[in-house]
């Protein structure tokens, strides 16, 4: 499998070029992504035919996680495809009240996505299996875990937006790769934030036995250098901070 980023900003930024999330994950011809945040559209059309995936899995309804989904309809519905196209997206329930408050129009979202709502448990879209977890954050939110079944190598674990690292142990394998928010950099967590910081990524990787740690969704004024730092103080295997553009093999 390999994972590219297409968006790895928070809700707000003062960095140019800064996309909400978005990760595409990628096997062969198939292909899901997990999130579609503000600005991510565009790096999904150019590397692959958006049409063509074989699901959307959103983590939560923060438009950050969301709201790129605006384009994805948009382009379904008027590139003239002949037969026309669907795209599943798998969601907390209430994503298309959401989507249709945008252009206040009922149907909006039915016209293009197959709308399915996310529980616990586990699903496969195409050559993947995700499994997905329920994690504390604001409503219905959830994490994922993405693997190849035709194989028992590693798989990818993303946090969405997540309080508590223990929703998502169960979810991490040894081996596998752990994409986990670190919405406040080197820490400390304010109290009553629903978020987690570098340090607390680290124990979790550590604990769980991952092969790697991928930080993401790095909140504004926190500094990506000492973020990574601090997480490596908790974790012995590779760190790296995500930026769009980047591709990593699991």
């Amino acid at each position: 499998m390999e994972l590219v980023v297409l968006g790895a900003g928070p809700a707000y930024s003062d960095l140019p070029g800064s996309v909400g999330s978005s990760y595409l994950v990628r096997e062969a011809a198939d292909a899901v992504l997990l999130d579609l945040g503000q600005g991510a559209f565009p790096a999904l059309a150019h590397g692959i035919e958006p049409s063509l995936l074989r699901g959307v899995f959103i983590s939560h309804l923060h438009p950050d996680h969301f709201i790129d989904l605006v384009p994805l309809r948009h382009y379904l519905c008027r590139a003239e495809f002949q037969p026309g196209r669907r795209v599943r997206v798998l969601a907390p329930a209430g994503l298309d009240r959401r989507l249709d408050a945008v252009y206040d129009l009922p149907g909006f979202a039915a016209s293009a996505f197959d709308l399915e709502p996310l529980a616990a448990g586990s699903c496969d879209a195409g050559a993947f299996t995700v499994e997905v977890r329920t994690v504390r954050h604001a409503g219905e939110s959830f994490a994922f875990r993405v693997s190849n079944p035709g194989g028992p190598g590693p798989g990818l674990v993303y946090s969405g937006d997540c309080a508590d690292p223990d929703d998502l142990r169960p979810l991490i394998r040894p081996g596998d790769t752990v994409l986990a928010e670190a919405t406040f950099g080197r820490g400390p967590l304010p109290a009553g934030m629903p978020h987690l910081d570098g340090p607390t990524a680290g124990r979790l990787a550590a604990a769980a036995g991952a092969a790697c740690l991928l930080l993401t969704h790095l909140r504004m004024g926190c500094d990506p250098d000492d973020t990574v730092r601090a997480a490596a103080e908790q974790f012995d295997g590779p760190v790296t901070l995500v930026r769009p553009g980047d591709r990593f093999a699991i």
